[in-house]
């Protein structure tokens, strides 16, 4: 009489493999709203701060680049004409607007 063995007994990599990726699987599910808000979240925050450091805190524009600068990579772009700072990272694209003295730094809408 041969007695089969179970997968995990002869497998036993493999079965933590599948686990592994069916808990991988849950906690992405579990997340997914939050997963997918973040690369927004990114644009976002460099834009705000670039923006509160440049026209509320009047820091230097070198000054601010390395305030910002994240390990992600993002892009800035500056209008000084309107004191309004658009910046890109992760695909998304937010911008900030300096509103007044006492209001500070506002983000924009997106656009569609």
């Amino acid at each position: 009489m041969t007695a089969r063995k179970g997968f995990i007994r002869r497998r036993p990599f493999s079965a933590v493999a599948i686990l592994m990726v069916v808990f991988l699987l849950a906690v992405v599910w579990v997340w997914r709203v939050p997963l997918q808000a973040f690369p927004s979240i990114i644009s976002a925050y460099t834009a705000k701060e670039y923006c509160s450091c440049r026209y509320v805190m009047n820091n230097p524009v070198d000054y601010c680049q390395g305030y910002v600068k994240q390990w992600l990579p993002s892009t800035l772009t500056e209008s000084l004409a309107d004191k309004r700072v658009t910046a890109t990272g992760m695909g998304r694209e937010n911008s900030a607007q300096w509103q007044s003295q006492r209001q500070g730094c506002r983000l924009l809408p997106p656009v569609p």
